[in-house]
């Protein structure tokens, strides 16, 4: 007998999967002429700390990647290019009970596919407060914590994490959700997540890399399977950002140990052709890929004044 297609047996088309990250970057990076590959953070188990209080009872933190406006930083608006001038390279905090405009210009979001026009994509602060108010948690804890984007992996774990940590302790929190954008703030959140819970605050990553967050080995894991920029839910669809971070909150509250992954079951289109287009080499001439080169070249030397300011 015959093998039945794929058309037959109702199966998913092969390249409508998870998109691997790291291998994708890596290939990006070496075509545009950077031979030293990244190495990624790699960890094969987790800390892991249950809550210490119901959830309706708990002070929650949002910590995000998410860069604060600044309009003498260039353009950091909707569909903006890669934007290194915005960078942020400490840890900073924002007062909850304010609005506050965070932007993702300054990193490698999927500028194809989303455009960063809604930032309940990637700060869920507005949803956050709504459950605060029906009851569903505690409280929404008095500041948010940005975490820079960093590569090095010494400086986040040295450095970043423990500033967050410090933070987290000064205002009683009891739990924290982490949203990261880009490849690196997948792997960003995830160590601080790891640092958190190894010093007794339970947290939960949402994100859309899941072969980065687990390659590092988080506590509890939301995965979107939606383009990077996206964490928190669909742009302008508020029902799919309630169903996000709620589900979210569920994984901080049920997962039974440690490298508990859910995925949500939400899909961002019946077309996954999406999944084939973000950093890949394939499809870029010898052309695009010496002008991406031109230009990361040059947002790289003006994120380094910065750093060095």
């Amino acid at each position: 007998m015959a093998a039945a297609s794929d058309d037959q047996t109702g199966f998913a088309p092969d390249d409508d999967a998870p998109i691997g990250y790291m291998k994708r970057t890596r290939d990006y990076y070496a075509a545009i002429g950077y031979t030293t590959p990244y190495r990624w953070a790699h960890y094969t188990s987790a800390p892991f700390q249950p809550l210490t209080k119901p959830l309706s009872q708990s002070r929650v933190a949002i910590i995000t990647t998410a860069a604060p406006f600044d309009p003498a930083r260039g353009d950091q608006g909707p569909g903006a290019k890669y934007n290194g001038g915005a960078k942020f390279y400490s840890v900073y905090d924002g007062e909850t009970s304010q609005q506050h405009d965070l932007r993702i210009s300054h990193i490698a979001y999927d500028r194809i596919h989303t455009t960063a026009t809604d930032s309940g994509t990637w700060f869920p602060l507005a949803q956050l407060k709504r459950l605060a108010a029906a009851g569903k948690i505690g409280e929404v804890a008095p500041r948010f914590f940005g975490a820079p984007t960093n590569r090095s992996h010494r400086v986040t774990i040295e450095t970043d994490a423990p500033e967050i940590l410090q933070r987290s302790r000064a205002d009683s929190v009891d739990a924290a959700v982490l949203v990261p954008n880009c490849p690196v703030c997948h792997q960003t959140v995830s160590l601080v997540a790891r640092h958190l819970e190894a010093n007794g605050i339970p947290t939960v990553v949402m994100g859309c890399a899941k072969d980065i967050v687990e390659h590092a080995a988080v506590p509890r894991f939301l995965f979107s399977d939606f383009p990077l920029g996206n964490s928190a839910g669909k742009p302008h669809d508020e029902s799919s950002q309630a169903f996000t971070l709620e589900l979210a909150l569920r994984v901080l509250e049920t997962a039974p140990g440690p490298q508990t992954t859910v995925q949500s079951p939400l899909r961002w289109s019946e077309d996954a052709s999406w999944k084939r287009d973000y950093s890949n080499a394939d499809t870029l001439s010898a052309e695009e890929l010496a002008r991406l080169r031109r230009e990361f070249d040059a947002q790289k030397e003006i994120a380094k004044g910065l750093r060095v300011a």
